[in-house]
């Protein structure tokens, strides 16, 4: 009897893999096993419509009557526990036991804890939709929210915070917000952006103390300032989910190590999305890990036809976006990869700064603007990053000369 395909992780990743194979035509069983009540759903909308909707619903990636359909077993709201790779199976937490002959491991990322004492029901992390219903019950504007962490949830926890009318103070203990991945330049504006929408935001302040009584927090910061808030939501990053893995005694690297075809050091196990770090061709072999919602749709896709036989190489680049009132933010490429900086004026504020290797290839573009005014040229730009073309610089710099025409070239 054929064991089948089994994908341990139920969100974007392992939900896109699970119909992938079926798009493939891949005949067997495939079972997707999930530590949530829901169906696989998309996360980047629990830091934003989640929040400001009057009714968050879950935006699932598919149905019951589709896994049905697609004869996919979804098995809800149970743990793997433990892979016997010599059995090719894998047991979970309510005792049953899994047969594979391929086994995807889609198990995501969690929020890095806080390690401080002091936290109590009123300091809370967002990774589920549990959570973000929890938050959401808080921002109105009677309530005071305190975000420790400048990054992209922080912010967009921030933004949604202030549309529904609560008071909002971000802590960053960084120079600037967006410290990982975002140029200095770019991070100036979505600062001003949320200071002007009444949002106070704190850089280079580290917390000294933290007091949660259940009924508020008290902050007291390094230089003996208190913020009092009713809820403090923590988003100081997320660390991939390895556990599994590594007491199988798979190569853990920032992440569980695969190769470019997704493939751990068990042949007949993969890895792909938040909890993965893997080497980027264009950037010379480069081991990444990448927490980005395209990113874990294209993984789970490649690793569907990886398990069938592809073999074929992860080369996408990396895409990365936010919006936060009404300015969008893309970046394409990563952005540290670059030597120098070329600017590229879009008109109505919106710009995009070119990363360029010290060779003069194209390593990345970052772009904000208001609406959808960078989303044309940084597609662009991710398809020159792609070429590993060298455009001239005065040409990326000038409005005269279309992106297009570069790519052509």
């Amino acid at each position: 009897m054929q064991a089948g395909m089994v994908i341990i992780g139920a969100g974007e990743c392992g939900g896109r893999a699970a119909l992938a194979l079926r798009d493939l035509g891949y005949a067997g069983p495939v079972t997707l096993v999930g530590d949530e009540p829901h169906l696989p759903y998309e996360r980047p909308p629990l830091s934003k419509d989640a929040m400001t909707s009057d009714a968050p619903e879950i935006k699932a990636i598919a149905s019951d009557a589709l896994l049905a359909e697609r004869s996919i077993r979804h098995i809800h709201s149970v743990q793997a526990v433990a892979i016997d790779r010599t059995a090719h199976a894998v047991r979970l937490s309510d005792g049953s036991v899994l047969a594979y002959d391929k086994l995807l491991l889609a198990t995501g990322s969690t929020p890095r804890k806080l390690p401080m004492p002091g936290l109590g029901s009123r300091c809370v992390y967002l990774r589920t939709f549990s959570d973000a219903l929890a938050i959401r019950a808080h921002l109105s504007p009677e309530n005071r929210i305190a975000i420790i962490g400048g990054g992209f949830i922080g912010l967009e926890l921030a933004a949604a915070a202030r549309k529904l009318g609560a008071a909002v103070t971000v802590i960053e203990a960084q120079p600037r917000i967006l410290m990982r991945g975002v140029p200095a330049e770019i991070a100036e504006i979505v600062h001003r952006a949320h200071e002007a929408e009444g949002v106070t935001v704190f850089t280079g302040k580290s917390i000294a103390d933290i007091a949660d009584d259940g009924v508020e927090v008290r902050i007291t910061l390094a230089d003996g300032q208190q913020i009092v808030a009713d809820l403090a939501v923590i988003g100081i990053g997320a660390v991939p989910v390895t556990g599994l893995a590594a007491e199988a005694g798979l190569s853990i690297d920032n992440g569980i190590a695969v190769d470019a075809t997704l493939r751990t050091d068990d042949p007949d196990i993969f890895a792909a999305g938040d909890c993965c770090s893997f080497p980027l061709a264009i950037y010379d072999g480069r081991r990444v890990r990448l927490e980005a919602w395209r990113n874990a749709q294209e993984q789970g896709a490649l690793a569907a036809k990886n398990m069938l036989g592809a073999g074929e190489a992860h080369d996408a680049v990396p895409w990365f976006w936010s919006d936060q009132y009404g300015l969008s933010l893309q970046i394409a490429g990563l952005s540290d990869e670059g030597k120098s900086t070329v600017r590229r004026d879009l008109g109505d504020g919106a710009f995009i700064l070119f990363h360029l290797a010290e060779d003069g290839r194209l390593v990345a573009a970052s772009g904000i603007g208001p609406g959808n005014a960078v989303a044309r040229d940084i597609r662009l730009a991710e398809m020159l990053i792609a070429k590993r073309a060298k455009p001239a610089p005065e040409a990326l710099g000038s409005q005269d000369v279309k992106l297009k025409s570069l790519l052509a070239a």
